[in-house]
């Protein structure tokens, strides 16, 4: 008997470390889902069917990458604010189609959306170091745009667009003119803990009291509760206080951690908000808290506006 339970021993040890081994190799495809079950990889619309003005941008990451992108301009006079939006972790950018056309519509702005690497038409596979250099690759293009006010990049980023865009903001302090979170997690780490339970026991982050013995091995760990605190930018948090996914006491922790150093942050929490549509049940309140933030920070874009619009009437009685 004692041999076989020694045997039994050994063998769900071994099951364990097999599983353990096969989390850590496969953990991007874990991690990261550019395709939604059921449907293809490829986009299944354009900003044209929702007759939204566009270009396809093509960029190069660092590590030579290609990427695919969409700049969809307001209107030809539009000096307002460009955002730069970085999507939920699952499915690509045409799936955030009608709310970039409301956003555009409600704050007057022009609007980037990348494709990280193995997403829609962009090359590559997803990882933290990877979708880090896609991030900067965006940002640098539109720093170097003539045809929007470059002091006015405003990230906006949802769930893990979110921390992907508080690396950014972190990084670039005199590209980035403010930073809009919502529905973001403190850490991979910790969402590990909350959709594979049994993991609190080998890898955490810094809200876990395990052992955290895996940490080392995680490759994409994106520690926005880290990350956050560093962050010069005015900060909002809009916060879901239905998410289904990442508990809404995440979107705390970071505004908490935020404001320790940085007094330009903005809390707004919506309560029947869950993860994919606190834009939409947050009704006018969502879009006012976000235009709020952005007249608050953003005070002279309206000035510029319009000494931009006297500009080109300008030009049309010279040249007419």
């Amino acid at each position: 008997m004692a041999g076989w339970l020694k045997a039994l021993a050994y063998g769900a040890g071994g099951v364990a470390v097999a599983g353990l081994a096969a989390l850590v190799a496969l953990q991007e495809r874990l991690v990261y889902v550019p395709v939604l079950p059921g449907l293809a990889r490829a986009y299944p619309i354009t900003p044209a069917r929702l007759r939204l003005a566009y270009e396809d941008v093509w960029l190069r990451a660092a590590d030579g990458v290609r990427l695919h992108s969409w700049f969809i301009r307001h209107s030809p006079t539009c000096r307002g604010p460009t955002i730069l939006f970085f999507q939920e972790n699952a499915g690509n950018i045409a799936h955030r189609l009608e709310f970039v056309r409301l956003m555009m519509q409600r704050l007057q702005c022009n609007v980037f959306m990348l494709s990280y690497r193995g997403y829609g038409e962009s090359e590559g596979y997803p990882s933290q170091k990877g979708i880090t250099y896609d991030a900067q690759a965006a940002l640098d293009h539109l720093a170097q745009r003539k045809d929007i006010d470059t002091s006015c990049i405003v990230i906006f980023g949802r769930s893990l667009g979110g921390a992907v865009g508080a690396v950014l903001a972190k990084n670039n302090p005199d590209k980035v003119a403010a930073l809009i979170l919502e529905n973001t997690f403190t850490s991979i780490l910790d969402m590990a803990g909350i959709m594979l339970p049994f993991l609190r026991w080998f890898i955490g982050g810094s809200t876990s009291k395990g052992p955290k013995l895996l940490n080392c091995v995680v490759r994409s760990p994106w520690s926005t509760l880290d990350i956050v605190g560093e962050v010069k930018q005015p900060i909002l948090f809009l916060s879901g206080l239905q998410d289904e996914l990442v508990p809404p006491s995440h979107m705390k922790m970071l505004y908490d951690k935020a404001v320790e150093h940085n007094r330009n942050c903005r809390f707004v929490d919506f309560p029947s908000g869950m993860h994919m549509d606190t834009w939409m049940s947050g009704g006018d309140r969502y879009w006012r808290a976000i235009q709020l933030f952005l007249d608050q920070y953003a005070p002279e874009v309206q000035s510029r506006d319009a000494s931009f619009k006297s500009e080109i009437a300008e030009d049309d009685e010279a040249g007419g």
